[in-house]
């Protein structure tokens, strides 16, 4: 049996249909052709321009914010600022109640000129302590003659006594006589046991008074009314005074904006409680680039931010320190894997960005805005 001969509908079907796979073909081709030169394309992008730089948006912007703190713990009497306000460094932020500061004042004041007239005592008493030394060599020189004439009595008396008790025998001389010679060198012996006695005495009076003189001395030699210790001590108690009044007005430590303020007036604040926080015009960006981006990133290299609130603004910049430890690394609870099951999750690093202070001051930013960052690495 022999095949029917095709009908002239059906060569044309087979031709339209050879056509349409001819340019379904032609098509597939050309697309190929199209993502090769897409791809050879990027590839000549990525080896001579993409490669050279790296992007985040894992970035965020930051600063160094000052938290305002009072040194002393009192009641607030005045708030002049109040949050969004921006501040200018040195302007008042807070008044605190002085009351107390300036009763301190008061105090060190009289324990100042307490210890100014001490010191003048003290002085004083020296000039007088050396004017009795004077008086102690006078009766020394006084004892010693004492002395001297009591020696000379006693020689009297032994010759007097040695003369009589000689004519004794032969009858020379009447028993009172000779008495009286032996109480009278007797009465010797013992004026020269006093005056000798009135003499040890002189030398430990004025040795006495030389070791109270020295002692004195050593409080006020060498110093006068502004270098005494106990002076300076006072002046020192005096000044801590007067720092503590003027802590009772709170400044603001830097150019900023007034942010979280928790001050109301007739509240107590603590010492070393933040009462508000000041966030400076100058920021900077903080981006987390995983840790195979940073194979050629080092300070210095120039970068790009863009930021949400401005659209397509461009804030240039340049990497101002790569971090020291990842973000997990310094959680406060890093994670910990103790099961032995270990899945590798890419780690990422913060990257610190300073930006042109011109561009900031036309278009501030706030802190805590997210912002994009592409960071050239070819630079060195």
């Amino acid at each position: 049996m022999s095949d029917p001969q095709n009908t002239p509908a059906q060569t044309d079907a087979d031709a339209t249909k050879a056509a349409r796979n001819a340019a379904r073909k032609t098509w597939l081709v050309r697309f190929g052709v199209l993502v090769a030169v897409a791809a050879v394309a990027w590839l000549i992008w990525y080896l001579l321009v993409g490669r050279d730089f790296v992007s985040t948006d894992d970035a965020y912007v930051n600063a160094e914010m000052a938290q305002v703190t009072p040194q002393i713990s009192a009641t607030a009497i005045a708030v002049h600022v109040s949050d969004t306000q921006f501040v200018k460094a040195g302007t008042v932020l807070v008044e605190l109640d002085p009351s107390d500061a300036k009763i301190d004042i008061e105090s060190a004041e009289a324990d100042l000129a307490t210890a100014r007239r001490k010191f003048q005592q003290t002085k004083a008493t020296s000039n007088a302590l050396n004017a009795q030394i004077a008086a102690r060599a006078a009766d020394i020189a006084q004892a010693e003659a004492g002395v001297k004439a009591a020696e000379a009595n006693l020689d009297k008396a032994n010759i007097d006594l040695a003369r009589r008790e000689a004519l004794a025998p032969s009858g020379g001389v009447s028993g009172d006589e000779l008495t009286n010679a032996r109480n009278a060198h007797a009465g010797a012996v013992a004026d020269l046991a006093k005056a000798r006695a009135t003499l040890a005495q002189a030398n430990a009076g004025r040795t006495n008074a030389t070791g109270t003189f020295n002692a004195n001395q050593a409080l006020v030699q060498g110093f006068d009314e502004t270098t005494d210790p106990g002076v300076r001590s006072a002046i020192a108690r005096l000044d801590a005074a007067k720092l503590e009044l003027q802590r009772t007005v709170i400044r603001a430590p830097i150019d900023g904006i007034v942010s979280r303020r928790a001050v109301q007036i007739g509240q107590k604040v603590t010492q070393g409680t933040s009462i508000m926080t000041i966030v400076p015009p100058v920021v900077y960006v903080d981006a987390n680039f995983k840790e195979r981006q940073l194979r050629r990133m080092q300070p210095g290299q120039p970068a790009e931010v863009t930021a949400d609130i401005y659209g397509g603004f461009k804030f240039h910049g340049r990497v101002q320190g790569i971090g020291g430890a990842t973000g997990a690394a310094m959680a406060i609870i890093p994670a910990q894997n103790a099961t032995g099951n270990w899945i590798k999750v890419v780690q990422r690093l913060p990257v610190r960005i300073a930006l042109d202070p011109q561009e900031l001051k036309q278009h501030p930013l706030r802190v805590g805005l997210s912002t994009d960052v592409t960071v050239d690495v070819s630079a060195h």
